[in-house]
């Protein structure tokens, strides 16, 4: 059995209407320009606020993919 190696970097989703959609925004993103995704972890959640309205949720994730050999 051989070993793997992950990296884990540190993504910042946002959008309109909802936590969820940011941390989708965010790995899709990603996924366009990293291979082999494999596990996302939410560390982070918050608004931006203006005038006293939410204007955006943003979702703070660590995401680890597969070094290639």
């Amino acid at each position: 059995m051989s070993d793997s190696i992950y990296k884990v970097i540190e993504l910042v989703g946002t959008h309109p209407d909802s936590w969820e959609k940011a941390a989708k925004a965010a790995v899709d993103r990603a996924s366009k320009s990293l291979r082999d995704l494999r596990v996302a972890e939410v560390t982070e959640q918050d608004l931006v606020i203006e005038g006293g309205k939410v204007k955006a949720y943003r979702t703070k994730l660590k995401v680890s993919f597969k070094f290639e050999d």
